[in-house]
């Protein structure tokens, strides 16, 4: 390696370490702000996201339980649910795999993954979800999800280019970012202002 691709390598790590530093900040600001909303807002936030959802029109919709304070959608899983829509729920098999897709019914028992998310209990069947619905802890102006850094939905939407993705945040998530190479834009977001 030549004195200059050296340079060069140093300098895109510190480069690399700046945006990850920037990132873990915007996370904990985010969360911090979602946290904020009231319950009166959080209601009314998640009820006019729920309405936008109810005419979903995809056979399979993949879901997510909510978790540290994301929109609270397990009403509108159920109407889903009712009206025929199978819906399904995120597995993490690896932390450095894609996510798989296993049904779902809401009612069926649960229990808690690795992390605490909730799973079904007896996963029945894996299926893949002609939509994919993507909770956002922050989203810029490109449809660019913010995570919480793990990248699972990074793999996952890298793996299932054919999917239909929509975002799913309160408007408090959206925040302005630089994107980087990997990221992959979401087709549509939904927040309690509209559809964008």
């Amino acid at each position: 390696m030549t004195h200059s691709d050296s340079s060069i390598a140093c300098e895109s790590a510190r480069l690399a370490a700046q945006l990850a530093r920037r990132k873990a900040i915007l996370r904990n600001t985010l969360l911090a702000t979602r946290n904020g909303l009231s319950p009166n807002q959080r209601r009314d936030a998640t009820e006019a996201i729920g309405r936008q959802l109810r005419d979903c029109s995809a056979d399979v919709v993949a879901t997510f339980w909510p978790i540290r304070g994301e929109p609270d959608l397990r009403a509108t899983w159920q109407e889903l649910a009712r009206r025929g829509v199978t819906l399904a729920l995120p597995l993490v098999t690896s932390t450095d795999a894609p996510l798989t897709f296993v049904a779902w019914t809401p009612g069926q028992p649960m229990t808690r993954d690795q992390f605490g998310v909730a799973i079904p209990a007896d996963p029945v069947r894996n299926v893949t979800p002609d939509l994919i619905l993507i909770p956002c802890l922050g989203v810029n102006a490109q449809r660019v999800r913010l995570g919480y850094g793990g990248g699972l939905y990074d793999r996952t939407l890298a793996a299932m280019p054919a999917a239909a993705t929509l975002g799913i945040a309160f408007d408090c998530a959206r925040v302005e970012f630089d994107a980087e190479p990997h990221d992959i834009p979401l087709q549509a977001v939904i927040t309690e202002s509209g559809r964008y």
